[in-house]
This record gives structure tokens, sequence and C-alpha cells, in this order.
């Protein structure tokens, strides 16, 4: 189905004679394209607006989903007809020649969804994504392989954990691989490490980064995969460490700057349980242990602002914190818990140096989405954002209705006929590695207070986005 979107009575006019070129498949609309075209959007194949690009751009920008399932747009004017959006109609062509209009073409490869799982996990890629991404767009089988459970938002439906013949793998690990790779392999490594650092003083900057080295060399962890560098405050000024972290982020990080070093007072990470204290460091320092203990507590502290919460409050965060439920400092054990961080290399010591690695634990998602009282222009962005990419969507069958146009063709869906009923599934799903959207009519508050009550939540990274409340 066609629909064109005149405004004025010349474009009425010429929306008719376009109108008769088409036949059947054409339909006028009337009246302000907005509304209309959120009603019909997902009925449409093609889409002719009477419209500047720009303003065509801003009116279709939230109700694009997937490319291979949203209408093509053309912008008509005086003097063009454009492709704003898809083309494999080829309907700008015809237009001009109806009209006697320049027809403009805009080609080129789309964003693939493997651009986007990269984005979202703010990896560094090794390997050929591109050659990757054409074979996902060719919907040829591709493998993903998640040893960590990090939460994914909505794929294809050819890219999956389940593949036995894949034309290509995509691993997501921040550990070097074991053996040799095939050439059809593409690594997303995600930036989950910390590295703590002690040393006595004067210490140089090839001991440090000497025994930096054996993180990778001896334990296998990707070293792009270093988020961040912990030391105690005492060493702020130790050039060794300095140089070391300076070298490092400039060889490693994604974009070769320096990487942050996080420094701690003694007596915060003497608060720190690590299995290996020394009695010694203690005496000298203050703190029982620099290099486990710094680590833990910058991944904790990391992993405490990536859920907006502490770990023992069950992840819960709202654009409004309660202050009855004020969080724990940052010092405390229970921040460095086995639920948001691990020690993956206990200390290492050679040369007056010691080092030991932590991992920020991947946790499965769950946003709470409030839709708001109905109609879709009273929906915050926030939240059509966060249903576009959910790998799964749990609510009310009337609820997912109302949603069902934004979401990602791979997005799986089930409804439930009550808020604990959902925040189970939400869990079920989170802990299976999927980035989950669990909604409700207006601001969403029993499904907030079922997932805060649901034992199978916790420890999870849970985020609520708020709609208006429903009258």
């Amino acid at each position: 189905m066609i629909g064109l979107f005149p405004r004025s009575p010349q474009e009425q006019r010429t929306a008719t004679e376009l109108a008769a070129r088409w036949g059947p498949d054409a339909m006028l609309v009337d009246g302000g394209p907005g509304p209309a075209l959120r009603r019909l959007w997902s009925s449409l194949d093609v889409v002719v607006l009477f419209l500047p690009v720009g303003a065509a751009v801003r009116l279709i920008a939230p109700l694009l989903r997937d490319e291979r399932t949203d209408p093509e747009v053309v912008c008509v004017d005086e003097r063009f007809a454009v492709t704003v959006s898809g083309g494999a109609q080829a309907v700008a062509p015809q237009i001009a020649e109806v009209l006697g209009r320049v027809p403009v073409l805009t080609t080129g490869a789309a964003v693939s969804p493997l651009d986007e799982l990269v984005d979202h996990l703010s990896a560094t890629v090794d390997g050929d994504l591109a050659g990757c991404a054409q074979s996902v767009a060719d919907e040829e089988h591709v493998r993903l392989v998640n040893p960590h459970g990090f939460p994914l938002p909505a794929m294809p439906e050819n890219v999956s954990a389940h593949c036995d013949e894949p034309e290509w793998t995509v691993v997501v690990d921040d550990r070097r691989p074991v053996g040799e790779l095939g050439e059809r392999t593409v690594r997303l490594i995600p930036p989950t490490l910390v590295v703590g650092v002690g040393s006595v003083r004067g210490v140089s900057r090839t001991a440090v980064t000497g025994l930096m080295s054996r993180l990778d060399r001896e334990h296998g962890l990707d070293p792009r995969a270093i988020r961040a560098f912990a030391t105690a405050e005492a060493k702020a000024d130790e050039r060794g460490i300095l140089d070391a972290v300076q070298d490092l982020g400039f060889w490693h990080s994604a974009d070769g700057e320096e990487l942050p070093l996080r420094l701690y007072p003694a007596a915060e990470l003497a608060e720190v349980a690590v299995p290996n204290p020394s009695a010694e460091v203690l005496r000298e320092t203050g703190t029982a242990s620099v290099a486990e203990a710094a680590a833990l507590r910058a991944a904790g502290e990391l992993a405490v602002g990536e859920s907006g919460a502490a770990p023992d409050s069950g992840g819960s965060a709202t654009s409004d914190q309660d202050s009855s439920e004020a969080w724990k400092p940052l010092g405390h054990n229970d921040i460095v818990d086995e639920l948001a961080v691990e020690l993956v290399v206990p200390k290492l010591v050679a040369d007056g140096v010691t080092v030991a690695a932590a991992r920020v634990r991947p946790r499965g998602r769950v946003t709470v989405v409030g839709l708001g009282p109905g109609p879709a222009d009273l929906r915050a962005p926030r939240a059509e954002a966060e249903l576009r990419r959910a790998a799964a969507v749990i609510g009310s069958a009337h609820d997912l209705g109302q949603v069902r146009d934004l979401l990602h063709p791979g997005a799986r869906t089930e409804a439930v006929d009550s808020a604990e009923a959902g925040a189970r599934a939400a869990a079920e799903h989170a802990r299976d590695g999927h980035v989950v959207a669990l909604i409700g009519t207006g601001d969403a508050a029993p499904q907030h207070a079922a997932v805060r009550a649901e034992p199978g939540c916790r420890g999870l990274n849970i985020v609520v986005i708020p709609g208006i409340p429903a009258p």
C-alpha cells in the first residue's frame, strides 16, 4: 500500500495525479501527516510526503524500526523526488517520471545489527566486522558466542547461539582465544577489566609494564579489555606507574587515549576483603592490600555506576531517587561482592611491583518501562528507544499490542496476567542474557514494585523509565 500525505490544495492535485498512476494500491490521506502517519506506518509499503527532507526526517525518526520492514519514504517538492529511507520499491524514479521531477536516490550500506551490538557493548573489534555484517544482511547463519552472558539487544533470527554450520562466528569475550580462530571469526572485546597496581618507591616503568604483560601472556586477559587502573593515593606521584598506565592506554585503548587511574585512600582499601593480605604491606601503607583491593574497589565502583544502585538494593534505580533508600558508602565490602565483580587474577609480584585484575561482571538487564496513559505521543522518547533494542518484551497482551510496531523483528514477547508474573518472566529472560523490557500502563509502578520484590531479580541491572501516570 502506498500512502500519500498532501497538505495544500496544490499538493492534493499532485497526489491525485500520482494515485491515478498507481491505482487501487494508492491511498490519499487528509489532514496533518503526523498523527495519520503514526497510525498507518506499519501497514504501508511506501510513504510519499510533500515536505522538506529535514521536516520529514524529524517526523519519521521515531517510527523507524528495521530497514527490512519499514516503508520506503519519498519527499516530493516542486523540483525533486528524494528517497529519504528504504529504496527497495524504487518509487522516486516513478514519481519523477509522472510529475517531471528530478529523482534523487540515496544508496549505501545500512547500519548493521553488529554495529549496534558493538556500540551497545562499547567493544573493541578484532576481525572483519564488515564481512560478517554482510553475511548477516544476506541472512546467512552466524553463531554468537557469549560465554560471560553479557546482556544483548535483539538480533536477527539468523544470528544465534545455536547454529551448527555457521558462515561466521562472533565471540563476545574479554579473554584471548584458546587456539587458532578461523578467518571467519570476529571478536568483540568489551571493556570489563580493572587492573590494580602497587609498588615500592622508585619503581621503573619497565618493571610495571613487564608484570602487567603477564595478565595477557599467562592468564589470557586481552589488554584491550582494560577499562581502568587503580592504586592507593600514596602512589599518585609514582612515575613508573603513571608512565606505564599512559603507555598501556596509548597502545591498547580504543581511541589511543590514556586510561583512567583511580586513586583510593589506604583506609578505604583496608575495608576491602582480599584473598592475599600482607602484614608487611599493612605496616607500611595502612592497608593489607593495594593491588587486589584497588582492583576490586574500582571494579565495584564501576559496577554500581552501570546499574545505578548498589547490589544489595536489588539494583533498583528511578529518575528520582527515593531518599529513604540511601546507598551505602562505596568502600563497604558489599560493593565488591560476587554479584558485582570478581577477582580474575590474584596478586602477581615481581621486581617490587604487585598487579591484580578484577572483572566487572556482566549482569542481566531489566528495564521497567512506563507507557503512559495510552497515546503514543505521550510516551517518553527514552522509553521508545529502550523498546526498540529490547531482546525480550514482557507485559499484558493489551500493553504489548500498544508497542508492537516499535519492537525489533527478532525480539521475543511474552504476555502475562499480573505484574508479579511479569517480574518473574523478566528475571528469567535477563538471566538468559537478554536485554529485557517489562512494560506497564502509566508510570508502571506495579511492575516496579514487583521487580523489587522478586528474588530472581536480585543482582540484575534494573533501570526504571517512568511514564506519565494514567488518569
